[in-house]
């Protein structure tokens, strides 16, 4: 287990090191389990690590309840402490790509860093967060809340392979998710262009789909490239609330090929570029 975990903490380091595209790599080493089984794979009261994907950061917590998903808290105050910096140091309802760890189990999944509820340990953490596997629903869904369905297929690097199949209108969901997760790797994935994200996204506080009419499948079957009527809802840095009423435009190169967004004409439209 030991070996293991040093290895991991290597391959994310030389990754990272790389550049954003690169964790997809990892996949060979990391399960995407359905919650069912994770479920008994990490009973209540067990104890095990989260690794933090993105920055190699990793911490002890225990599953204390949750049926749908998994209700955790930090272990220790040390634990607590590490999770706060992996959130910059202010908690947050964005969620997060994350591999637990459980004796020789690598498991894919998404974690939120927001205090909520009843917490029963000493580690100076008000309350529990979430850990999301595949399959795992909200309290008040049936359904699998798409930004930690996102992040857990980012987290077993099988994210490219959902959007290559992903339909037009998938892809705007998840392109949308990425901005209001603030996420780079996801962001960058279904963008046309390869941009510098992060002063971009660091302008976006919150955003949502309110409107995005959606036609039949068969319609799209040869189309390389279409407009998706849409309306949006932001929260943007310094301007509060701001609602756009227009189109994203999407390409892609072949019938067999990923949808790709053009951001360049979307971010400038929304004023964020």
């Amino acid at each position: 287990m030991k070996k293991k975990t040093i290895v991991v903490m290597v391959i994310l380091f030389l990754l990272y090191g790389q550049g954003i595209h690169a964790a997809t790599n990892i996949s060979y080493k990391i399960e995407m389990l359905p919650w069912e089984e994770v479920n008994n794979v990490i009973p209540k009261y067990s104890k095990f690590t989260v690794l933090d994907l993105e920055t190699g950061k990793k911490f002890k917590v225990q599953r204390r309840a949750g049926s749908h998903h998994a209700d955790v808290q930090p272990l220790t105050p040390k634990d607590t402490k590490i999770m706060k910096k992996i959130y910059g140091g202010k908690w947050s309802w964005k969620r997060r790509a994350i591999i637990v760890i459980s004796k020789d189990q690598w498991i894919a999944g998404s974690m939120h860093g927001m205090p909520h509820g009843a917490g029963a340990l000493k580690n100076n953490f008000p309350g529990h967060f979430c850990i999301h596997f595949f399959g795992s629903t909200t309290h008040r869904t049936n359904a699998m809340d798409l930004s930690h369905m996102l992040m857990i297929f980012k987290a077993s690097g099988k994210l490219e392979e959902y959007l290559s199949k992903a339909s037009p209108y998938e892809t705007v969901d998840a392109y949308v998710a990425g901005l209001k997760q603030q996420d780079a790797f996801i962001s960058n994935l279904i963008s046309l262009q390869k941009l510098n994200w992060k002063p971009i996204l660091g302008k976006i506080e919150n955003v949502r789909i309110t409107r995005m009419p959606i036609l039949p499948a068969e319609d799209l079957i040869n189309e390389i490239s279409m407009d998706v009527p849409i309306e949006i809802d932001w929260f943007i840095k310094n301007r509060g609330r701001q609602h756009y009423r227009g189109e994203i435009h999407l390409i892609r190169f072949s019938t067999m090929d990923a949808w790709k967004v053009d951001s360049d004409s979307f971010l400038k439209e929304n004023e964020l570029k």
